[in-house]
């Protein structure tokens, strides 16, 4: 045959193969945005997505993995351009709500309401993700804030216990500084650390009605108020002790969590998820171990509130506004009791998921599950309460204050121009 003849015969079975090709099944993908940057939550989130594309062939999962800080920088950025990812962390709350509004996230309330999904978790936990009746993200974690403390070096100060009363926490401080130990480790760099120690002082002292009072508008005064203006100078009374490490201002959370999981400092106040990011940001990958404990946010003598009163959120997945039906039965993958059991295990976490629980072995666990389940009061943190504008501002506040650029009456009436102005 000559090369014209060849040709033809090649065009015939080209136009043959062409057909096949073209109606082969279009791969469907998700791109899924997490902050698991600990080695095992890459590992097992990984896992969780190679075992749904081995169940569904024409899904294509797209992994972005983001520390929590370029995590919510990236996502106003993509936000702003109205593309946001399928699936994404989220805490939800008053930043949820802003992204719900602005119609940048898809309604889920279907396929969750009333249906063997929405019914796998309690009723309660769906509420942070509720925005106007309607669900925009799932639940997978739900804890409090808490002191985390090695035991051993509050030992060598005397102390076989954590302190229930703020005088005395202040006392554990000076001994722990006269005994050449850091006493809180603290990431001043990226701020809503430090916004959690001003909001628990500020619970302490007011109790449940300064929150609820100030978030409804029934205070009048609002974050000017003088028990939100107090907790900012006991603040401050605690950073004169200097019990932060040196360059606190300029640490990232990575960084707090090194100095405790390494032994260096006694103490951080952080979420359930502590231990973990401890672990994996200690020299040995094996942070404290039996060492650690947890302790509730200590009562203040005179103060309205109650150690049954905590401060805490958890963590979900939001999906964006053009995620598939795809995307949102992924979702509903990583959240079915067994790998929901497995992200206990693995992660710490306390699993939303009803029989998931089985999967948290770690007593320091189990003690933050029981304050949130037996607490009077439950305030998500403050920087996700609110709209972002409000949120950062908050955060930003309470920055300046420890940095001394402003003083808590300035610092509380930057935070209200922001809450009336949202």
């Amino acid at each position: 045959m000559n090369i014209k003849g060849k040709l033809a015969s090649l065009a015939i079975v080209l136009a043959l193969v062409a057909p096949v090709m073209t109606f082969a099944a279009p791969t469907k993908v998700v791109e899924w945005w997490h902050i698991g940057t600990a080695a095992n939550d890459k590992a097992m989130f990984q896992g969780f997505a190679d075992a749904y594309m081995k169940l569904h062939s024409d899904v294509q999962i797209n992994i972005t993995v983001l520390e929590n800080e370029a995590f919510k920088s990236k996502l106003t950025t993509v936000m702003q351009s109205g593309n946001p990812p399928d699936v994404f962390q989220t805490w939800g709350g008053g930043v949820l709500g802003e992204y719900a509004q602005a119609g940048l996230l898809r309604d889920i309330s279907k396929e969750t309401k009333d249906t063997a999904w929405g019914k796998s978790m309690a009723a309660g936990v769906w509420a942070t993700y509720t925005v106007d009746g309607k669900i925009y993200a799932v639940p997978n974690d739900a804890g409090c804030i808490t002191f985390w403390y090695n035991k051993d070096l509050l030992a060598k100060v005397g102390y076989k216990s954590f302190p229930t009363d703020w005088a005395d926490f202040l006392t554990l401080v000076k001994k722990l500084k006269a005994a050449g130990i850091t006493p809180i480790s603290l990431a001043g760099n990226d701020k809503w650390p430090a916004m959690h120690m001003w909001s628990y002082i500020a619970l302490r002292l007011g109790g449940a009605s300064l929150f609820a009072d100030t978030v409804s508008g029934k205070n009048k005064a609002g974050f000017n108020e003088a028990t939100w203006v107090k907790a900012g100078t006991m603040l401050n009374e605690l950073a004169a002790l200097k019990p932060f490490q040196d360059g606190f201002l300029g640490a990232t959370y990575n960084d707090e969590a090194a100095l405790v999981g390494n032994g260096v400092a006694a103490m951080e106040l952080m979420g359930q998820w502590a231990p973990n990011v401890q672990k994996d940001n200690s020299s040995s990958k094996a942070g404290l171990g039996d060492k650690l404990a947890a302790a509730p946010f200590p009562a203040i003598k005179g103060g309205k509130g109650k150690v049954t009163e905590v401060i805490g959120g958890g963590g979900g997945f939001a999906l964006g506004k053009n995620a598939s039906d795809a995307a949102v039965d992924f979702v509903k993958f990583l959240t079915n009791v067994e790998n929901m059991t497995t992200w206990a295990k693995t992660s710490g976490i306390l699993a939303t998921t009803k029989g998931a629980e089985v999967g948290i072995t770690d007593p320091n666990a189990k003690m933050v599950k029981a304050l949130v389940d037996k607490c009077t009061f439950f305030q998500l943190y403050l920087d996700q309460a609110f709209p972002p504008a409000v949120g950062g501002a908050v955060n930003d506040a309470v920055q300046t204050i420890l940095a001394g650029t402003a003083t808590p009456t300035q610092a509380c009436a930057a935070i209200q121009s922001a809450f009336v102005a949202k």
